[in-house]
């Protein structure tokens, strides 16, 4: 399969990876981006991820067979009406937020309803870093990537987007919106918030250059990903909100269960959690270290 035309909006690290995935595998032709502003598209050009750039979403979108919205889940709605003069009537659109509910009512909102060659995508692949200097043609090597389908999707704007993972080495799976935002809230989003909020917390104490001095490996684990994009991650939280509210609260459940357990000095339920914990963590390391 060639995209003899894509188009991005949006070129950071998940499209501009992407781009180059592609590259690799001769399976595009001309790389066209679109963004607010010149400077990240001409380091983008510069890079060989673009072929070349318009600052004005419909133009870049003219002629293009798959136009991947890469934009955080804030600006999807304007972003697409933006493109929406320049689309074709075979134009395949495709995305990859974080959630998926949101995106879908946006897309119902710009075009009344979800347009049925419109792909919803989300590649569970990425690093801290952003940006299209972070980005690389291995990226989506071996890493699954989540399309959201509904019985309305067009097949064969189905089977090119499928396609278009597959050769940049992904491994494509298929679910509903629902399913997808609540899994994701549980596996992804809450970690983002809990890391994000501890480093937060900690920075506001007094003596937090103390602090963080004597922060050990687990801490520099457990918060790397509060190194990610602060404007990606707060719309991927609103966006999601409804499915990061239940699993908080779960979440808020389980921690209260915690602060007893410690507070009750019980030895025997702590160590419990954690060798169940231990336990199902190493069954699924593979997934981990893909």
């Amino acid at each position: 399969m060639v995209i003899e035309r894509l188009c991005i909006a949006g070129v950071g690290l998940i499209g501009g990876s992407l781009a180059l995935a592609l590259r690799a595998a001769g399976a595009v032709g001309e790389v066209v981006g679109t963004g607010r502003r010149s400077e990240p598209l001409e380091r983008a050009l510069a890079l060989g991820v673009l072929d070349r750039y318009e600052l004005e979403p419909a133009r870049a979108a003219e002629g293009a067979d798959v136009v991947l919205l890469g934009v955080p889940l804030g600006a999807m709605r304007p972003v697409l009406a933006a493109l929406r003069p320049g689309l074709g009537e075979g134009t395949v659109i495709t995305d990859v937020g974080s959630a998926k509910g949101c995106v879908v009512a946006d897309a119902e909102a710009v075009f009344g309803a979800l347009p049925a060659r419109f792909v919803p995508a989300h590649p569970i692949a990425g690093t801290e870093k952003s940006g299209v200097e972070a980005a690389f043609p291995t990226l989506f090597r071996g890493r699954r990537v989540i399309l959201t389908p509904d019985r309305h999707t067009d097949g064969e704007a189905l089977a090119t987007v499928r396609g278009l993972w597959s050769a940049a080495g992904a491994e494509v799976v298929e679910m509903g919106v629902t399913a997808h935002d609540r899994m994701l809230a549980g596996t992804s989003h809450l970690p983002h918030l809990l890391a994000f909020g501890l480093v937060d917390m900690l920075a506001r104490s007094p003596d937090h250059d103390e602090i963080f001095q004597y922060a050990a490996g687990g801490f520099r684990d457990f918060t790397r990903i509060a190194s990610s994009d602060p404007v990606m991650w707060r719309d991927v939280c609103l966006g999601n909100r409804e499915a990061l509210l239940a699993a908080l609260a779960a979440y808020r459940e389980d921690l209260e269960r915690l602060t007893a357990m410690v507070a009750a000095a019980d030895g025997d339920a702590l160590e419990a959690v954690f060798r169940n914990a231990k336990r199902t963590r190493d069954r699924h390391l593979h997934i981990f270290e893909k």
